[in-house]
Parts: structure tokens; C-alpha cells; sequence
């Protein structure tokens, strides 16, 4: 008869309790006994429901019963203990909602009601309270049917929450079947030394939001963090889209040997049990392809920004090139080609090939479409402009952007007229050096690339095109031009993308000075200029829309630069 390696522990265990207890029979006091049983047993049995969920901010009632339902499953599942993210009870980030008493008061109620359904099982749960006037973000400890204490988050580091959130205590200690937890909120798991060394099994209520190389970075720490502290790691993140933040679940469990046990989905909700009394077998960390997700980002917060504002139907402006041709192959997988209508808005600059590249994809896709030529309307606003322009009859940047601005107006109409949402199609690089116009090209109620550089466009295309042609090929081969003048290209300006993406990336992401990046080998002169433009240029940002977030520095709300500054001219 062959035996599994829990079986003979417990057996090598239970042999060896018994010689424990001959000897405290003989030489220890009944106190002292009764505390060293209830060590023995303290790793007998804990058993732990992760339910990584999609919240909606200020949707109490479905939240609740998100919670309520993983409650009532973890307990079919025998679970000890179910554990939530952070402030999964009102959803993230709630901002200035979190400074409203009655906001609060909500999410208090919310909580009281989970708590009575948390009979036969433990649960921790996020929530946002206030502690001595200030709110603060919490754990809160359910057993019984009744919040038992509360453990609250202390270092307070991402700009999102640093307005709203204030430092509480930091980590605290509670106990389910003498399986001792510490209880760690949000970023204070970054300071291991808070607490390491009391329990066997440290739990991270979550909400960390998704970047580039963040999950495999998320790993790698988590895994460290539970091989130096000698016990479990069990980190619980948010999931989902609010307006411009994603988050990317990918909650994990790591034994106290530093091995993922449990390996919840990126990107989509998910549920797991793990019982944490026993040997578990250790996973194999996936690879992480970027290209795939930041793909997957994207089309999460493209979802959850039209299903939790109550969205069906998008519009866009399909020109034949990469961007539109991306955000539409984007929007048309979301929301399905039927919710998606886009504008063909041709000028007598247009080439042939980007009207048939734009009506190649709208055959693909089988989006509802529509034609409009501009160039009527171009020379119409001309010839109405020609007393004020007298004397100033040369073709430049005012033409090239009354025709942007033409085609913004045309959109709005069309989204004015029909309820449809407005899906802005500039990236990162036009909005870094400010090519775009404002009122034009700029015009939309969500980015969807505006956080995602030119040359990863590129990239997220061919994965697009992965499974078969749905981007026309000549759209991935063709020079990139706005065709706001004749024969115009985007290398007009400045080098190709894959040099201008290298210097943006050094001085936006990694923050170099002109001075690092131009000893790194690139042009000065190239580099000087890129920079002046990204200077010159943050009015433009500071009037575009919403920005599904990808990257640790995303221009709104993670780079704010002063519009009056003299800083770097």
C-alpha cells in the first residue's frame, strides 16, 4: 500500500504528539500543556477561498452580493477563511467619494450585511473607514457573523489614493483555527519588515494596479517575501476597469519556500481554495508577453468602462491607418461590430490606399460605416476665412488643422446625434510631442491607446492579426501620415519611431535627462528637440480625455507638469 507524503506527516506528527504528551504528563503543568496542544493543532487544518472579483465603485448592492455569493461558496467548498481585496466593499479608486460621510456610512452598512451572511467562516474584507476623523483604508476581520477588528493600511505611496487616503496603523494579527495571519493592506506589503516573523501565513489585501512588467515584478517580490519570511503568501488583488485604471487580478498564493501554489487568471475575475495545512504542489510562473497584456488591459477597460457607465454603441473615425485601425479591431472584439460605427472622412489630401485600407477593415469587421468626404467643407471654411487670412495665404499648421478639426466636429455630431461614445485613436508618442489637435484628432471620451507608444501599436496589431488577417497588411507596411498635406509623413518631423519611441520612453518612463540620453548615443539635436516639444505641449494633455492606463506613467493623472514654467527652455 503506498502512502501520500501528507498522510505519512500526519502520521509521523501524531507519533510524535503522543511521546510530547507522555512527557507533559510527567513534567508539565495542565496550563502550560493545554497552550503546546493548541500549538499542535494550530496547523492541522486552514483551508483559504481567494475570490478575486470585479467591483463597481459606489455599486453597493452589487458588490454586496458579489461578496455574499463567494461567502456562501467558500463555505460549500469548507473553506476557514475567504479573503477580498482591498476596499472591495465600494470598489477603486472612489477618490473624493471617500471624504463623504455618507459614503462611508455605505460602506459600513454594506459590510454589516456581508458580516451576516460570515457564519461557519472567517473573512477579510477591504473597506474604507475613518479612524480619529481621517478615512483610512482597512481590513476588516468577519467571524461569527460580526466584524471583529479592523486592520489598517499605513503607508499611503500612489498619487490616486495619497488625497484621499490617510495613514492608519499597519499590520495587525488575527487567528482561524490557531493558524496565525498577518494582515497586510495594500502597498505595506512593500515593507516586509512590518511583518515578517509571527505568522504562518501573511495575507495582502490588495488593489495594485496594472503596468508594464508589473505582474512578473509582483511574483518575484511575493516570492522573495515568503522565502525569507518562512511562511505563506497570499495576495489578493483587484480586478477590473475604472474609468482610466485597470486592475489585473493575478492573485497568488506562495508556500514558505518561495513556490507559487495557487496562480489566480490575469484580466477576469476568478475563485480558488487552497488549503494551506498541506503540501502543495508548486506551479510554473507563466510567461508574461507584454504585447498580450497590455492587449488584454485594454480591452478590460474598454468592457468595464461601457458596462459600468451603462454604455452600449462607440464611434470612430477609421482613416486607413495603424491607430484607428487598432482601436477599432479593439472596440469591435469588445463591444461586437454591431455597437461600432465608424467615419470615413477622406480630403482632397487622402491617398487612394488609406480610403481602401479603411473600407478593407470595415469588410472585415462588419462595422456599420458611413462616408464623408471633407474637402467641400475645408474649402468652404477657407473661403469664409479668407478676409480674416489676407496677407497670410501660405499653407501651414492652420490648414492642416482646420481639416482635424473638421473631422472632430463631423465625429461629435455623430455621437451627439446617436448616443454613441467617442473613442479617441491618437498613442502615447503623438500626445508626448503634442501631434495632434486640440478640438480635432484630440476629440474623444476614452483613449484607448493613448498610453501605448507608435511602435507598440505596431506591436499589438500583429498580435491583432495573430490568428488571420483582420488589419490589412498594408496598413502595418505603409509609412505613418496624418495626409494633412500633400505627400506628408510623420518622419517629416522627426526620425523614425523606433528612435523617437527609445527617447521618449528614457525621458518619460525612466525620467533621464537630455544630457543621460544623448550620451547613451542619440542625436542631440534630435533629443533637444523631442524634449522642447513634450515642454511645449502639455496644454494639449491637459484638455484630452481619459486614458485607459498601461504604463507607470500615464500623461493625466501619473505626469502632471505645470503649463506656466520656464523649467528645461
Amino acid at each position: 500500500m503506498r502512502f501520500s507524503t501528507v498522510t505519512i506527516r500526519y502520521v509521523l506528527v501524531s507519533l510524535w504528539y503522543v511521546n510530547r504528551i507522555k512527557k507533559i504528563r510527567l513534567y508539565g503543568s495542565f496550563s502550560k500543556n493545554r497552550i503546546f496542544v493548541a500549538g499542535l493543532l494550530r496547523v492541522v487544518k486552514m483551508k483559504l477561498a481567494i475570490a478575486q472579483l470585479d467591483y463597481t465603485i459606489g455599486d453597493f448592492d452589487a458588490n454586496k452580493t458579489k461578496i455574499i455569493n463567494a461567502v456562501e461558496r467558500a463555505k460549500g467548498d469548507g473553506a476557514d477563511l475567504v479573503v477580498f481585496a482591498e476596499e472591495a466593499i465600494c470598489g477603486v479608486p472612489a477618490y473624493d467619494l471617500l471624504n463623504r460621510v455618507n459614503f462611508l456610512n455605505m460602506c459600513e452598512e454594506t459590510l454589516l450585511e456581508v458580516a451576516s451572511h460570515c457564519h461557519g467562516i472567517a473573512a477579510l474584507v477591504g473597506v474604507p473607514v475613518q479612524e480619529n476623523g481621517w478615512t483610512v483604508s482597512a481590513a476588516a476581520f468577519i467571524r461569527d457573523g460580526k466584524v471583529r477588528s479592523h486592520v489598517t493600511r499605513r503607508y499611503v505611496i500612489q498619487r490616486d489614493d495619497a488625497s484621499f487616503i490617510y495613514p492608519g496603523c499597519g499590520c495587525g494579527a488575527v487567528e482561524v483555527n490557531g493558524h496565525r495571519i498577518a494582515v497586510v493592506v495594500g502597498e505595506d506589503v512593500m515593507c516586509p519588515d512590518q511583518y515578517s516573523g509571527f505568522a504562518d501565513t501573511i495575507v495582502n489585501v490588495g488593489s495594485s494596479k496594472y503596468a508594464r512588467q508589473r505582474i512578473e515584478k509582483r511574483y518575484d517580490f511575493l516570492g522573495n517575501v515568503a522565502y525569507r519570511s518562512g511562511a505563506n503568501v497570499v495576495f489578493v488583488n483587484q480586478i477590473g476597469g475604472n474609468t482610466d485604471v485597470i486592475y489585473d487580478g493575478s492573485s497568488a498564493v506562495f508556500d514558505a519556500k518561495g513556490r507559487p501554489v495557487a496562480l489566480l487568471a490575469s484580466f477576469k475575475e476568478d475563485y480558488r481554495v487552497i488549503d494551506l495545512s498541506v503540501d502543495n504542489a508548486p506551479l510554473e510562473l507563466p510567461y508574461q508577453d507584454k504585447t498580450r497584456n497590455v492587449y488584454n488591459a485594454i480591452k478590460l477597460g474598454l468592457k468595464d468602462f461601457f458596462v459600468k457607465n451603462g454604455y452600449t454603441k462607440a464611434c470612430l473615425g477609421l482613416s486607413g491607418g495603424i491607430d484607428s485601425a487598432v482601436v477599432a479591431a479593439l472596440a469591435v472584439e469588445v463591444l461586437g461590430a454591431e455597437n461600432v460605427r465608424v467615419l470615413l472622412m477622406p480630403s482632397q489630401f487622402s491617398s487612394d490606399h488609406s480610403v481602401e485600407d479603411a473600407m478593407h477593415m470595415v469588410r472585415i469587421l462588419g462595422m456599420q460605416y458611413d462616408v464623408v468626404h471633407i474637402t467641400d467643407i475645408y474649402k468652404s471654411v477657407m473661403d469664409n476665412m479668407s478676409d480674416v487670412f489676407a496677407g497670410h495665404d501660405k499653407f501651414g499648421v492652420t490648414e492642416e488643422n482646420i481639416q482635424a478639426r473638421i473631422r472632430g466636429m463631423l465625429l461629435m455630431a455623430l455621437s451627439n446625434k446617436f448616443g454613441h461614445i467617442l473613442l479617441n485613436t491618437s498613442n502615447k508618442s503623438e500626445l508626448a510631442l503634442g501631434m495632434g489637435t486640440l478640438y480635432g484628432d484630440n476629440a474623444g471620451m476614452l483613449s484607448l491607446i493613448g498610453d501605448v507608444y507608435k511602435g507598440e501599436v505596431y506591436d499589438i496589431a500583429r498580435y491583432i492579426n495573430r490568428n488571420g488577417e483582420i488589419i490589412p497588411e498594408n496598413i502595418l507596411l505603409k509609412a505613418p501620415s496624418a495626409e494633412l498635406r500633400p505627400e506628408q509623413k510623420d518622419t517629416d518631423y522627426l526620425p523614425a519611431y523606433d528612435v523617437t519611441d527609445s527617447i521618449l520612453y528614457r525621458m518619460i518612463e525612466e525620467g533621464q535627462s537630455r544630457e543621460e540620453i544623448i550620451n547613451a548615443g542619440f542625436d542631440a539635436d534630435v533629443v533637444h528637440k523631442i524634449y522642447g516639444m513634450i515642454l511645449k505641449n502639455e496644454q494639449k494633455r491637459y484638455q484630452f480625455c481619459p486614458v485607459l492606463r498601461v504604463s507607470t506613467c500615464t500623461f493625466g493623472k501619473l505626469r502632471v507638469m505645470p503649463i506656466t514654467s520656464k523649467y528645461g527652455f
